[in-house]
């Protein structure tokens, strides 16, 4: 038991939860009202498939981000290592490959039936940004940050991609509702972004410590404290 717990919070499982959340209002609450007058948009099945390609992909990268974070982590959180504690590392690693492949194939799956594969090109992106950022890209000043926030914003922007190419499919004052739901989907990716830059940033402030020791340039680092709570606050 304490195994199948801590492989829960290894994945992140409310972050995960918060993800199911969005996809799904943004759905029934944005895009079905849109379209409630047009036949054919019955997508319903689909949309949970890319509700859990989503999941899949965000687990893997979570798990792969604390693999390479491992020895940060020791130093910044060490009641909350999981890895290697409670979990090998090289399951670490067959976990991460296992469900960031599923994820990617249930993606492929998606775009097949939809002609949309742009959900494909960038979920596939995402998994292999994702790796290097947790090598390389999270040491740099505000990469790392940009990386995290323009991947949130991609929980709603993959809703618009999977349903625009329904809305497209009709023509005259429907238009309408293509531009007004693109509209809509720019405020809330928009917001998912800015948002999570500045939960990026307040994590870089609290680890510092670490992140000094292992040569990290977050902004905290580079600018100093007070910089980086004035940067939040713009």
């Amino acid at each position: 038991m304490k195994s199948v717990a801590a492989f829960f919070n290894l994945v992140r499982w409310p972050n995960l939860l918060f993800i199911i959340i969005t996809q799904f209002l943004f759905y029934n609450c944005v895009y079905l009202p849109l379209v409630s007058n047009m036949p054919g948009n019955d997508t319903k099945f689909l949309f949970y498939l890319l509700v859990i390609s989503s999941v899949l992909i965000a687990a893997a990268c979570y798990i792969i981000n604390d693999y390479f974070d491992l020895q940060i982590d020791i130093i910044n959180k060490p009641r909350k290592i999981i890895i290697d504690k409670f979990i090998k590392r090289r399951w670490a690693i067959i976990w991460h490959l296992l469900l960031s492949g599923l994820g990617i194939l249930l993606s492929f799956y998606i775009s097949y039936k939809t002609r949309m594969w742009l959900i494909t090109v960038i979920n596939t992106c995402c998994v292999m940004l994702l790796w290097f950022y947790s090598v390389t890209f999270k040491k740099k000043l505000l990469v790392g940050n940009i990386i995290i926030a323009a991947l949130t914003a991609w929980v709603i922007l993959a809703v618009h991609f999977f349903t625009t190419a329904h809305l497209f499919s009709f023509s005259g004052n429907e238009y309408l509702n293509v531009r007004r739901y693109f509209k809509f989907t720019l405020l809330y990716a928009g917001f998912a972004f800015i948002m999570t830059v500045i939960r990026e940033v307040i994590k870089d402030m609290e680890d510092t410590d670490g992140d000094r020791k292992y040569g990290c340039n977050t902004m905290p680092i580079a600018g100093g404290i007070p910089a980086a709570k004035i940067f939040t606050a713009i």
